[in-house]
């Protein structure tokens, strides 16, 4: 099974679930049927962009600035430059 077979076999069963619930077909108390059910979607999106934003804010305060990486990508400029001026483009 391949992965986009796999994720949509996945949301069909998450999607199904979630229209038994909310159509009563799978029968649950009311007061979670009349105000858990409805807004669960809105939830559940709700708290996949908090745990993205969570992903990125955690991946910018743990990057790491490598020194060895601004030489490597500063001798690649001055290459590109010298490269560039070899056949006559004005770099500057």
């Amino acid at each position: 099974m391949t992965r986009a077979q796999q994720t949509i076999s996945i949301a069909l069963l998450v999607s199904s679930l979630y229209l038994s619930l909310y159509f009563e077909l799978i029968p649950l108390p009311t007061v979670l049927q009349k105000e858990i059910i409805p807004v669960l979607p809105f939830w559940l999106l709700v708290s996949f962009g908090a745990w993205l934003l969570f992903r990125l804010g955690y991946g910018l305060a743990t990057f790491r600035d490598t020194p060895e990486a601004y030489a490597e990508l500063m001798d690649e400029i001055k290459m590109a430059k010298a490269d560039l001026r070899a056949k006559g483009v004005d770099v500057d």
